[in-house]
Parts: C-alpha cells; sequence; structure tokens
C-alpha cells in the first residue's frame, strides 16, 4: 500500500521592525508580503487543514495580512491557528549580550554595523548551540530544538485526526531553519547558516507521512515573482 503524504508549508513572517524600539511589528513592506502570499493561495484555491504559530506579534501580523491577501473564502480556507510557544523565535539580543557581557548593544544605524551585528549573532548562535553560553530569559537550545520538533509531530498528529493533507506553519527564521536541519538530519550548527539565508515571507515545504518529513523546497518566494514584485524581497 502507497503511504498517504501530507504537505506542510512553512512562512517566515514578513519583514519586521529591524532597528526599531519594538522589533515585534510587521513593516508596511512586511504587511505586503504577506498579503501578496495570500493573494497567490486564493489563486492557487489552497485550503489548509489547520495552521500553527509561534506566541509573537509578527506571527499573528503575518497571518491576518495573509488572511487579507486571500480576502473572502479566508475563514474557510485559513482555520483559526493553534499557538505554540515552541515556534517561537530566539531571542537575538539577548544571544548577542551572552556572548559579549558586559558591552553596550547598539541598534545598527548603517550597512557597516548591520553586518558587524550579524556576524556578532552568527557567532553566537554558534556558542548557544555549543552550549558555553546562557542567554538571559531563552531555554537551552536543546529543548528550543525540541519545542520544534514537537510542533513537527503535531503537524501530523492534525492531520491524521482532521484528514487535511496541506497544514501550515507561520513562524520565524529560527524555528523554520531548525526544523530544516533536523528533517535533513544535518547538525544544527548548519540551521544558523540556514537561517541567515531565510527571507521575509519565504515559503519552505515538507512532505509527511507517518515515518516524518521530507524537505521539498526552501526559501521561495513564488508570490512575490507572481505578482512582479520580486524586487520587494527582504531579511532582517
Amino acid at each position: 500500500m502507497i503511504e498517504a503524504m501530507g504537505k506542510l508549508s512553512l512562512v517566515r513572517h514578513g519583514q519586521a521592525s529591524f532597528g526599531a524600539a519594538d522589533y515585534d511589528q510587521l513593516s508596511p513592506l512586511g504587511a505586503q508580503q504577506c498579503r501578496l502570499l495570500g493573494a497567490y493561495w486564493r489563486g492557487q484555491q489552497r485550503r489548509f487543514a489547520a495552521v500553527l504559530t509561534g506566541t509573537l506579534k509578527r506571527h499573528a501580523q503575518s497571518l491576518a495580512a495573509i488572511r487579507e491577501g486571500y480576502g473572502e473564502g479566508a475563514d474557510a480556507a485559513l482555520p483559526a491557528p493553534l499557538v505554540l510557544p515552541g515556534l517561537d523565535e530566539y531571542d537575538s539580543e539577548a544571544v548577542i549580550r551572552a556572548y559579549r557581557p558586559g558591552e553596550t548593544l547598539e541598534r545598527p544605524r548603517n550597512a557597516a554595523e548591520v553586518k558587524q551585528y550579524f556576524r556578532l549573532l552568527r557567532d553566537g548562535l554558534q556558542a548557544w548551540i555549543a552550549g558555553r553560553i546562557e542567554p538571559e530569559g531563552m531555554p537551552r537550545h536543546a529543548d528550543f530544538v525540541a519545542g520544534v520538533v514537537a510542533a513537527l509531530n503535531q503537524v501530523r498528529e492534525l492531520a491524521a485526526e482532521r484528514g487535511g493533507a496541506e497544514l501550515l506553519i507561520v513562524s520565524s527564521g529560527g524555528p523554520i531553519s531548525t526544523a530544516v536541519a533536523h528533517v535533513l538530519g544535518a547538525p544544527q550548527e548548519a540551521a544558523v547558516e540556514l537561517n541567515l539565508q531565510l527571507r521575509n515571507s519565504a515559503l519552505t515545504e515538507f512532505q509527511f507521512g507517518a515515518r516524518g518529513h521530507q524537505l521539498m523546497s526552501f526559501n521561495h518566494l513564488p508570490h512575490l515573482e507572481a505578482a512582479g514584485q520580486a524586487g520587494l524581497a527582504s531579511y532582517a
């Protein structure tokens, strides 16, 4: 017997407010990116049996913008989300503070400072993975991974309960890249590099069945390309 397979779409939130006092807010560009995704899915007549998100404002705002872009029929296509803390992003500023204790962390003001910020973040994340630092207010890295894996397991359970072939996760770069590394059996150090490549509102897709998930695609923006808006791609 051929095993029935489901499809999981993982969406990184739209562009947030990097450099602002509160990063956890979609920018106008971020909302536009997500509305275009909703419109793209409307054109494909996509329907999701379940939607899962983290608890962050940018996750909820991204899903709301997707629903807005979907328009009429959004309630049937995008059910009310199941909110899971295991799909929350790590605290990048806490990582950098733990990696460079005692230093004042200024908000990046120009391209050179942005590059330096992400160099520090990359090194800090590797230190967190290795257990060399314990960022304040954050779990151990092993517990962070466990939260992501639990969400993937819940996807399969929900698909079995609801008889749905398609499910959706709206989350952040950290959980999505962690999920990709887990599914590929790659070391978690690789998740850091994957994360730094993820674009805002980008789609990553898994196929899944009783035995687990397999990667189908990573970090693509078909909704921007279909709308002739590839120039709206962003990273931070």
